[in-house]
């Protein structure tokens, strides 16, 4: 279908904004933080509290929101997107309200090392880290420590992808879920038909990619470990099922369901959704785009769901 009517006023709206990969990684960071004032107000939870634990890398902020109701609740550990370099717990304020609300869950927001500071793998290690915490911690948070789902957005996405395969591989708590919002699963060489298709004109572009993953890396040979692209890992196997969400209009589009596809082709239970007429980071729009209302409704019933089959 075409672009979303309301998605267009939208990106009529960035007519003339610098694109991101022309900017210092400062002024990028302000561009995208700006975008706060014009969400709509999300669903109210019971209670927001931040506290500091021992990270990998020094102190490790979280962000922890409690949905009304009486406990425990299930816990969801959410990683915001960023392209691994831009956003903030405050860019992401919003959707994890809605998640907590949509979903009756606690969502523990983590405020992950960036790069060009911190690059790979220092943002997976602290997600890892925050991750065995609150699992260790459940009791603590209100929470059940055998409902425990990942969950996070573009690099979040990546973030939670990884985060699931290293609890796997390095004996990790158990999880029960994992939700993929439009997720960073590949590095952009050689790429896929919706990097092509979707190069420029619909908000994320193919450049602003390439932007993230220089900064994010190294040397591009680390694209190849499963830890930073994750559809390059060997075995899909043994890993909890998952919720993986696509927009028509994004470079990230076929990548997504590429990851989907593995998963289940390995036995993984997996749903994977492409939202029509959307694009990249349309779920920050809830309350401003329909098409964005039904689609976090979808995902947060998916999620009460998964957890009440992991009781």
């Amino acid at each position: 279908m075409p672009v979303d009517p309301q998605i267009q006023t939208l990106l009529d709206r960035g007519t003339g904004v610098p694109a991101t990969h022309t900017l210092p990684v400062a002024e990028a960071r302000r561009q995208y933080e700006a975008r706060i004032a014009l969400m709509a107000p999300p669903a109210p939870v019971a209670k927001i509290v931040e506290r500091s634990i021992d990270g990998p890398g020094g102190p490790l902020k979280l962000r922890i929101y409690t949905p009304v109701g009486g406990g425990p609740f299930p816990l969801m550990m959410f990683f915001h997107g960023s392209g691994f370099v831009l956003c903030s717990l405050d860019t992401h304020d919003g959707m994890c309200r809605n998640l907590a609300a949509g979903i009756g869950c606690v969502v523990v927001s983590v405020d992950y090392r960036l790069a060009p500071e911190h690059k790979f793998p220092n943002g997976p290690d602290d997600c890892l880290a925050a991750t065995r915490w609150a699992a260790a911690h459940a009791a603590e948070l209100g929470t059940y420590p055998a409902r425990i789902m990942l969950a996070g957005d573009s690099a979040g996405g990546n973030m939670a992808a990884v985060t699931a395969l290293r609890v796997r591989d390095e004996d990790g708590p158990k999880l029960c879920g994992q939700m993929l919002l439009y997720p960073v699963t590949d590095y952009h060489t050689p790429g896929t038909p919706s990097y092509d298709q979707n190069a420029d004109g619909y908000g994320l572009t193919r450049d602003t990619m390439k932007w993230f993953w220089e900064h994010y890396l190294t040397n591009p040979v680390e694209a190849e470990s499963p830890y930073a692209s994750p559809l390059r890992a060997r075995d899909f196997s043994g890993l909890p099922p998952a919720y993986v969400m696509s927009a028509e209009y994004d470079p990230l589009r076929d990548e997504a369901e590429l990851y989907g596809e593995r998963l289940r082709a390995a036995g993984v239970p997996t749903e994977i959704t492409r939202r029509p007429g959307m694009n990249h980071g349309f779920l920050f729009w809830v309350g401003v785009v329909s098409g964005a209302d039904a689609a976090m409704a979808e995902a947060c019933a998916w999620a009460r769901q998964t957890f009440e089959d992991a009781r």
